[in-house]
């Protein structure tokens, strides 16, 4: 695959195939230094301050929203997580919703004016309940995506373990894809080029690994230490307390979380997602006063469909 020239090279080429004919909006990275020292990374879109912040999900980035953000047309904020994208890397390998929430708050503070529309997925999703829970001043709705904290990880979470079980390093990025496109993820062939580049970096030996720390987590034996992040140069010589990072993303204090919230909240699921009718029913039982929304959609309705998944976001800012 051909190397773009930065790292929004690609979003032409993303609008048009997603009919989007909207002019693109300028966009930047922003990096916030965090008082332990690591670094939290992110993308704004546009010139003015951000209404809607957007929290991918495990193993994803940043970049995975842009062309929901295209469709969108709305200042907005895309934060890669800590571990993932061009955030620094935890020692503790905690990556659950309430540990990452001080650092999206921290994020929010610096690179947003007013409460947010806070939108996340999977991860993402239950961090932005964690978030809206313990810092009702920043969030004026909280939408979720295809996640519940009740999904159970052995059934269409356990795509993401095997995804990333099995090597962290690799020959080229077409390798990447390759394994992308032989686990049906990704759209096109072209899309996941896209996304495996903004998924993976290529070390100084010339192999190519996952960016993100959850890949590294998810394949490493539990007798073997996880690799150094080398975004952050800190070095990771211990492993985690238990060696399945999927079933530990789905933390049960997210229930605790959305009670917690006084935002309107919506579920937005795909109807082939990782979010059952069970899990939905369950979500309604606990969260009475949120909106259930289904799209046809695997788990990544942002990256699958996001036009529509733009439409409805517009109509929850109160512009469709």
């Amino acid at each position: 695959m051909s190397e773009p020239i930065d790292e929004f090279s690609f979003l032409p080429e993303q609008a048009a195939d997603a009919g989007i004919a909207a002019q693109i909006p300028p966009a930047e990275r922003l990096e916030l230094a965090l008082a332990d020292g690591r670094t939290l990374s992110a993308v704004r879109y546009g010139q003015a301050p951000p209404v809607l912040t957007f929290l991918h999900g495990a193993g994803l980035n940043a970049h995975t929203w842009d062309t929901t953000i295209l469709a969108l047309g709305m200042p907005a904020l895309a934060i890669d997580l800590p571990g993932h994208g061009d955030s620094s890397w935890r020692a503790d390998f905690a990556y659950t919703g309430r540990v990452l929430a001080p650092d999206v708050v921290a994020a929010l503070e610096a690179w947003t004016d007013a409460p947010q529309i806070l939108v996340g997925h999977s991860l993402g999703g239950l961090t932005a309940a964690a978030v809206a829970a313990s810092r009702p001043d920043l969030v004026r709705q909280l939408v979720i995506l295809d996640i519940t904290p009740g999904v159970n990880p052995n059934a269409g979470p356990a795509q993401i373990r095997d995804f990333f079980a099995g090597p962290v390093d690799w020959s080229s990025r077409d390798e990447l894809v390759d394994r992308a496109m032989a686990f049906g993820l990704g759209g096109t062939r072209r899309a996941a080029e896209r996304g495996v580049y903004f998924n993976s970096r290529v070390r100084a030996d010339g192999r190519v690994e996952w960016k993100h720390h959850f890949a590294h987590l998810a394949a490493a034996p539990a007798d073997r230490p996880a690799s150094p992040d080398a975004a952050s140069g800190a070095a990771a010589s211990a492993q985690p307390a238990t060696s399945d990072a999927v079933s530990a993303v789905l933390s049960a204090t997210g229930w605790d979380d959305l009670a917690e919230v006084r935002a309107p909240i919506a579920l937005l699921r795909g109807d082939h997602g990782y979010v059952t009718d069970q899990d939905a029913a369950e979500f309604a039982e606990r969260v009475p006063a949120a909106s259930l929304t289904v799209l046809p959609s695997g788990h990544n309705l942002q990256e699958e469909v996001p036009v529509g998944l733009a439409e409805h976001l517009r109509t929850i800012a109160g512009k469709g």
